[in-house]
């Protein structure tokens, strides 16, 4: 799958659309295949808050047990709430219907350190070997 050159990445495989001061955040397609079996997620509620760099849920599959990212701070408007009911989405459409949170974002220039889609295919290609 090709990744969306407009969006922005991190080193810990989530991805962001930055929609004026609103981060869309969800993971990767490279996150979805090395997890591979998707069975459970657990979102943040909407009106909460997250930390760039810290967690922000979780994301379970029939391999591993893996935390959820946060690229940016700030408060939590939306939440994909379908997902719970359609986990399938994420692995099928993980830059469209697959999107987990949007955020408005605290400090819109946290942004600006996350990867551009060449560079996050050069972390991948380092953390294969």
């Amino acid at each position: 799958m090709s990744r969306p050159s407009d969006l922005k990445y991190t080193p810990t495989h989530e991805w962001v659309r930055i929609e004026g001061d609103v981060a869309v955040i969800g993971i990767t397609d490279h996150a979805v295949h090395e997890l591979s079996d998707l069975a459970f997620i657990d979102l943040p509620e909407k009106g909460s808050t997250v930390e760039k760099d810290a967690r922000f849920g979780e994301i379970e599959s029939t391999k591993a047990v893996s935390d959820l990212v946060s690229p940016v701070s700030g408060e939590v408007i939306e939440v994909n709430g379908d997902l719970v009911e359609n986990l399938q989405w994420v692995s099928s459409s993980p830059y469209g219907e697959g999107w987990m949170i949007k955020v408005r974002m605290a400090d819109p220039s946290e942004a600006a350190g996350l990867l551009s889609a060449e560079d996050y295919a050069a972390h991948i290609a380092s953390e294969e070997h």
